[in-house]
């Protein structure tokens, strides 16, 4: 009961919030909408919304697979051959030198302003989280683990395969929840830069027209998507990594004992 509790009266919280502010400013509707207004703009313009909404989850979606699936595979090959490794590795540091949002006109240049330019910028910005999160966790794969496998006679495949993937499962499970926090933002930015739907497109064209309380309608639902992906995410991680004990609630030594 508490765990839907909380939410909602953080929900609460931040609404009244909102609102307080509307009030304190005296801000007109066209710069800053109550909640109330928004909350209207969503209901009448459900179906819009909805119909947006499914584009840009799609995308994200699509982007969050590749870029979990390429990320993979690459943290996979630079664990395996050394010499990739050191080849690789600059290049991989070398690109996030280039912000990945200006690569986004070119990727509308060479995809088109159809889905797949912006499952292309969504799934180039998941994938160097992923890619790092995962080859960290398989290089720091316990060495007496792998000193055990060696002298029962385990194949470097079997190690790979039975000792280091699930090691690397806590890491990779780092990784998944910063591409499902990072994966809207390369859908949306690709959006604003040229498309037809999605949410950001939606977001941008009431913004032109003036309708500000669609335009946090529609934000209001891209942060639900958000919200939803991470929890769902964070969720399957936690499935993949049952042995894997939670100590934040655990007190420090000598911290709680006389409380």
């Amino acid at each position: 009961m508490a765990a839907i509790a909380r939410p909602l009266c953080i929900a609460l919280g931040l609404t009244l919030l909102w609102q307080c502010i509307v009030w304190v400013t005296g801000a007109p509707k066209f710069i800053l909408p109550g909640p109330g207004l928004v909350i209207d703009a969503l209901l009448d313009q459900l179906p819009l919304l909805l119909r947006h909404a499914g584009v840009t989850l799609a995308e994200i979606l699509l982007g969050l697979t590749f870029g979990v699936i390429l990320g993979l595979f690459s943290a996979l090959s630079l664990i395996t051959w050394g010499g990739l490794r050191r080849w690789l590795m600059p290049v991989l540091v070398i690109s996030q030198a280039i912000p990945v949002f200006a690569l986004a006109p070119v990727l509308m240049l060479w995809l088109g302003y159809g889905m797949a330019s912006k499952i292309a910028m969504a799934t180039l910005i998941i994938y160097f989280p992923v890619t790092a999160a995962c080859f960290d966790g398989l290089r720091r794969t316990p060495t007496n683990y792998l000193k055990l496998a060696r002298t029962l006679g385990a194949s470097w495949q079997a190690q790979l395969i039975q000792i280091r993937l699930p090691a690397a499962l806590p890491a990779f499970g780092s990784g998944l929840r910063v591409a499902a926090s990072v994966a809207p933002i390369g859908a949306v930015v690709g959006e604003w830069v040229g498309s037809s739907t999605g949410l950001g497109y939606l977001m941008l064209n009431a913004n032109a027209r003036m309708q500000v309380d669609l335009m946090f309608a529609a934000l209001l639902v891209l942060a639900l998507i958000a919200v939803s992906l991470y929890f769902l995410i964070d969720w399957l991680a936690r499935l993949l990594v049952p042995w894997q004990s939670d100590t934040l609630n655990t007190p420090l030594s000598g911290s709680g004992r006389n409380r």
